[in-house]
């Protein structure tokens, strides 16, 4: 399997599942989206706000990067870091939301100038606790877009609860039947 076009299918498929995500969050009141629900980060809200958290905290490391695909991640270097995976970067829904959406375009564009010589470097960085450590520049991509994966499957069950079907989120809805091409 080649990596670039599979993280570019991720980068796909996360923008897809964040705006079905973030149109159900339309549907509930800021009293349900902010309800404790007992998820790893409290509420609906909680969640997607950490997802925010988390993907501005991996998207800082690969934009200090040596990689050439790093240079169009420096719209992020600019941001807030957080500094905790638990902040709210923000309060209400229509700011995330737009910041959701806006993430969502700057990955897709980092992921599109993804090369092969990226994907086989290694990036150095401190976790949020200040550990040093060094991966394989395309394993910490995959996890990026895996840990963005298992916490919009847990805000999907969070919804189901709440009433909320926010309908297919298989990536198979993405992937191009071979038959019909």
């Amino acid at each position: 399997m080649e990596l670039q076009p599979h993280f570019e299918l991720m980068a796909c498929y996360n923008q897809w599942m964040n705006t079905k995500v973030y149109d159900a969050a339309s549907r509930l009141t800021t009293a349900e989206l902010s309800e404790e629900r007992g998820a790893f980060f409290g509420s609906i809200f909680g969640t997607l706000n950490h997802v925010v958290v988390a993907d501005t905290i991996w998207l800082k490391r690969f934009a200090a990067h040596p990689a050439s695909s790093a240079r169009t991640l420096a719209v992020i270097v600019d941001l807030p870091t957080p500094q905790r995976l638990d902040e709210l970067m923000f309060d209400d829904l229509e700011g995330l939301k737009a910041h959701r959406r806006w993430l969502d375009t700057v990955i897709i564009n980092w992921v599109g100038a993804l090369t092969d010589d990226d994907l086989s470097t290694t990036l150095s960085y401190h976790n949020t606790k200040g550990v040093a450590s060094k991966r394989r520049y395309s394993s910490l991509i995959a996890h990026f877009f895996n840990h963005q994966t298992h916490h919009r499957g847990q805000v999907s069950t969070l919804f189901y609860q709440a009433g909320v079907d926010i309908g297919v989120t298989d990536l198979l809805a993405l992937i191009p039947d071979e038959a019909s091409i």
